[in-house]
């Protein structure tokens, strides 16, 4: 895929890519939110914190810059700097993706946040929509983060994207970032969205036939908010 270069980190998979950060705070947030011992409140700080380098590494070659001229305290200086006119759009899916994008305006120069909330069947693995905050359409060329942390059977990562696309987005501005991701929920984004880049911090070879990515880490919103 184009604009999505970081080859050694990088897993293709026919037209797309998913990018594994190779990092080692990457590696300890990721082995802090397995532990089953984390308590709610570090794992949902944990969460933040994968997200932030997660995002870092997903906007590296991504993100709008202006050249502008500047006086420093000693003179004149040539800047590169993001454009703060062009905001990232942030979309975490509702519960856990609150978590995992909690700190992108730590790392973002300037955001929209965008929330949907989705709800998986616990029988049919489905999903369906109790809140939906999109905008009606979505800026021409804007960036676009769509934060869902567990890409397991894929059913409710590619019904956002649908949802972003009926507003407007082209494959080219969306990149999804998650905690885990396992091949089902790949292969399906593969197939229906042939372009599309994923950001994870780890990839697992396993979904149960509860729909739950094994070893993962359990179940992402239950353990960052305490239910």
């Amino acid at each position: 895929m184009e604009n999505c270069n970081h080859e050694p980190t990088a897993v293709s998979m026919d037209s797309f890519k998913v990018v594994v950060p190779a990092h080692p705070l990457i590696s300890h947030w990721v082995s802090v939110l397995r532990d089953r011992s984390t308590p709610s409140h570090a794992f949902k700080s944990a969460l933040g914190e994968l997200g932030r380098l997660l995002i870092y590494e997903a906007t590296r070659d991504w993100l709008p810059t202006v050249t502008r001229e500047i006086q420093s305290p000693m003179g004149t200086a040539v800047v590169e700097s993001i454009s703060e006119m062009e905001p990232v759009m942030i979309i975490p899916i509702l519960r856990a993706g609150l978590a995992l994008a909690d700190l992108a305006t730590s790392i973002l120069p300037s955001t929209r946040t965008f929330h949907l909330g989705m709800a998986r069947d616990e029988e049919t693995l489905l999903p369906s929509v109790y809140l939906n905050k999109l905008p009606d359409r979505f800026p021409k060329g804007c960036h676009i983060l769509l934060v869902d942390p567990m890409l397991a059977t894929g059913g409710t990562v590619t019904a956002a994207v649908d949802l972003v696309k009926e507003r407007g987005a082209e494959i080219s501005q969306i990149r999804i970032i998650s905690a885990v991701a396992a091949p089902p929920a790949l292969k399906k984004l593969n197939l229906r969205f042939p372009g599309i880049c994923v950001y994870t911090g780890a990839m697992d070879q396993i979904v149960n036939e509860k729909g739950f990515i094994v070893p993962g880490l359990g179940d992402a919103g239950d353990r960052s908010y305490g239910t």
